[in-house]
């Protein structure tokens, strides 16, 4: 995915470069792929979403900046936080009335961003990111994922299907998306989390989405994904986390349960939070009650997690996230 960006990221193979500022050249690509959608609006808008120290003044300088260079700017939404003193926004603009060419947006963008102690991301919105989705054997997660990207609800191109049980792969075959089986014991993990690895890295996705995946990914991985995997955690994290939560949930007599959707970490179930939904039990609910319940909201806060992140909608801030 072709961006234009100074965020940090993970290696993903020889040709990627490391946490160094993109060549501002780069984005010509994206803002050119405009020209082969049919929505000529939507073809010529672009996200942009940042974060730099508050400051006096920062919004008319950030905004200053996009009217300078004939940038319509459709929507835009920010937060400021108190405590850390930095400065969040996202922006939606179109090309309408750009006074520049792309590469020269670009340039002077990312000489403003350095000025600004800024990292930003910035695409055109018509690109869709790319993403591999991973389950076990419980599929209602990926059902949803599956159906509101077939509607266009979810503006991404499901690159592969990865699973440690064969379950799935009749689901796959059926949407035309690439299956691919690696199942998972103690002795050949690292080399599956290999194998997984380039197969993201060959795909080149922009993020993996643990649909009710039931193996723990190992730090290096979790490391090298930072920001870029998303799990779904049966769970009203931070309770109850790890295995069997709703037989936790029953035994402690809650009177809500919950499911949480989050950025993956090293940290088991202790990522950023990202989409959290609950419903209301009783004492008359049983685990298989509980289970049932759950299955529906997992799936609706892993799907508007992912379609949060593929809309450039979420900036981490240290543990926390912010949501624009």
């Amino acid at each position: 995915m072709a961006i234009l960006s100074n965020e940090p990221k993970a290696n993903t193979g020889p040709d990627n470069s490391n946490s160094q500022p993109s060549d501002p050249q780069s984005v010509s690509s994206s803002m050119g792929a405009m020209n082969e959608v049919d929505d000529e609006q939507a073809a010529k808008s672009y996200v942009l979403k940042l974060t730099c120290p508050d400051d006096l003044g920062v919004m008319a300088k950030i905004t200053g900046h996009l009217y300078q260079h004939g940038a319509f700017i459709i929507n835009a939404r920010h937060y400021a936080d108190p405590e850390k003193l930095l400065f969040n926004m996202r922006i939606e603009f179109d090309d309408r009335q750009l006074t520049c060419s792309a590469e020269q947006f670009a340039r002077d963008f990312a000489a403003f961003a350095e000025v600004m102690q800024m990292t930003y991301q910035l695409r055109c919105a018509k690109q869709r990111p790319k993403i591999v989705i991973m389950v076990s054997r419980d599929d209602h997660c990926l059902h949803l994922l599956l159906s509101k990207w077939q509607s266009g609800v979810l503006k991404v191109d499901i690159s592969a299907i990865v699973s440690n049980h064969q379950s799935a792969k009749k689901i796959a075959e059926f949407y035309g998306i690439d299956f691919h089986h690696l199942p998972v014991d103690k002795a050949n993990k690292p080399q599956q989390e290999a194998r997984l690895w380039q197969l993201f890295s060959e795909y080149q996705a922009d993020l993996l989405v643990l649909a009710r995946y039931m193996q723990i990914l190992s730090d290096d991985l979790c490391q090298k994904l930072r920001g870029r995997a998303i799990n779904i955690h049966h769970s009203f994290l931070p309770g109850f986390k790890g295995a069997k939560p709703y037989q936790q949930a029953h035994d402690r007599g809650v009177k809500i349960i919950g499911a949480t959707a989050h950025y993956v970490t090293e940290d088991l179930d202790e990522g950023p939070i990202i989409v959290q939904e609950v419903k209301p039990v009783d004492h008359a609910t049983t685990v298989r009650d509980m289970i049932e319940i759950g299955h529906d909201i997992e799936a609706t806060a892993l799907a508007r997690a992912v379609r949060w992140h593929v809309e450039d909608r979420i900036l981490l801030n240290g543990h926390r996230t912010v949501v624009l």
